[in-house]
C-alpha cells in the first residue's frame, strides 16, 4: 500500500484497527535508524516500518500493545547499560528513546489525514509532540525553517518533537542515456524522485526506462515548467551543448543544491567558456560538478553512476 507508516496508521486506524505510531526521538552512538524513523504497530502485533533495524521492535511492539490498551503515550529508552536493552539485541554500543503514542486523543486521525494529504501533494509538513502530554499538533514550514529546510527531526528546547516531513528529493536527468539507467534506479533506492529529460524518442523512451518519468521536450522548456529548487539535484548527461547548455543556465539560475555536467575537462573547460559568454560569474560557474562524479575510478555505465550519486550525496549530507 505504502512505505509511510503514518499512512499505515491512517489506513489502520479508518479500518477500525486499534493502533500506535512509535518515532524515535533521540538517538546516541551507533543506533542504526535515525531520529524520526518511524514504526507503526497494531494491537494484534502487526506491524510497518521501523525504529531499530529489527534490534528494539520486539520490545516497542510490546510497549505499543500496552499504551493502546491504557490510551496514554510512553517514551521508552534502550541503551548498552539497560538490561532490557540487551535482552532485545541492542548491545553494539547505541541507545536510542522512542515516542509511542497510539492512535486516539493526543496524535488523532484529522492529524494523520493532513499528513497523508501533504504526503501525496508533495507538500512540506511536521509534526510537533509535546513529550509531557504525548498530544501533536501539525505545523509548517514557517514553524521551523531550519528543520525543514535541512530535514532534520529534533527536540526543541521547550520539550517539544518535530517530526519533519518533507516532499521527496527530486533528481532531474537531462539526457536518457545508458548511465542514466543505473543512475534512476540508485536514486529511487536513496529515496529521490526522478525524472527524466530528453526530447530524442529512441533515448528517452518506456522500452528503456519503464516506469520512469520522461519529460520529451527541450531542457529550458521542461525546467521552466518544474522549477527546480534547493530539494532538486540536476545533472546532464547528453554531452551536446543543444541540449546541456540551456540546463545548465535554467539550473545556474535557481537553487539547485547540486547541478553535474558530464564531460572531460577539456570539455568543461569549452563549456565555462560559453557560460562567461552568456554573462555567468565564477561564482556561477563554480557551482557547477565537472568531471561529474566522485573520482572513484569507475569506466563502465554503473560505476560512472555510483560515482555520480555519491557525489550527490556528499554535496547534500555534508553542506556547511
Amino acid at each position: 500500500m505504502t512505505d509511510d507508516p503514518a499512512k499505515f496508521a491512517l489506513h489502520w486506524a479508518q479500518q477500525g484497527r486499534k493502533t500506535a505510531l512509535a518515532t524515535v526521538i533521540a538517538t546516541w552512538g551507533s543506533a542504526p535508524r535515525p531520529v524520526g524513523s518511524q514504526l507503526v504497530i497494531g494491537a494484534d502485533g502487526a506491524m510497518e516500518g521501523s525504529v531499530s533495524g529489527g534490534c528494539v521492535e520486539g520490545a516497542v511492539v510490546t510497549a505499543a500493545i500496552d499504551a493502546i490498551a491504557t490510551g496514554r503515550a510512553e517514551i521508552l529508552e534502550f541503551g548498552v547499560s539497560d538490561d532490557e536493552a540487551f535482552a532485545v539485541g541492542l548491545a553494539c554500543g547505541g541507545q536510542i528513546r522512542v515516542l509511542v503514542q497510539p492512535i486516539g486523543d493526543g496524535l488523532t486521525l484529522d492529524i494523520l489525514q493532513a499528513l497523508a494529504d501533504a504526503r501525496d501533494k508533495a507538500q512540506p509538513i511536521g509534526l510537533a509532540t509535546d513529550l509531557a502530554t504525548g498530544v501533536s499538533r501539525i505545523i509548517g514550514p514557517a514553524d521551523a525553517p531550519a528543520r525543514f529546510r535541512l530535514d532534520q527531526s529534533g527536540l526543541e528546547q521547550d520539550g517539544t518533537f518535530i517530526t519533519i516531513q518533507n516532499p521527496p528529493l527530486r533528481m532531474i536527468i537531462v539526457g536518457a542515456v545508458h548511465i542514466a539507467q543505473p543512475l534512476v534506479m540508485m536514486a529511487h533506492a536513496c529515496g529521490y524522485a526522478p525524472l527524466l529529460i530528453d526530447p530524442r524518442g529512441a533515448f528517452g523512451s518506456a522500452a528503456r526506462f519503464p516506469g520512469e518519468t520522461i519529460i520529451d521536450e527541450w531542457p529550458d522548456d521542461a525546467l521552466a515548467t518544474l522549477e527546480p529548487d534547493s530539494r532538486t539535484a540536476i545533472i546532464t548527461l547528453t554531452h551536446d551543448p543543444k541540449l546541456d547548455d540551456p540546463a545548465i543556465m535554467a539550473a545556474l539560475r535557481s537553487d539547485v543544491f547540486y547541478l553535474g555536467c558530464l564531460g572531460s575537462t577539456r570539455t568543461h573547460a569549452k563549456r565555462v567558456a560559453r557560460l562567461q559568454a552568456a554573462g555567468f560569474t565564477d561564482a556561477d560557474i563554480a557551482r557547477i560538478h565537472a568531471p561529474v562524479g566522485l573520482d572513484l575510478g569507475g569506466r563502465h555505465p554503473a560505476e560512472i553512476a555510483v560515482s555520480i550519486m555519491a557525489q550527490i550525496t556528499q554535496t547534500l549530507r555534508q553542506a556547511k
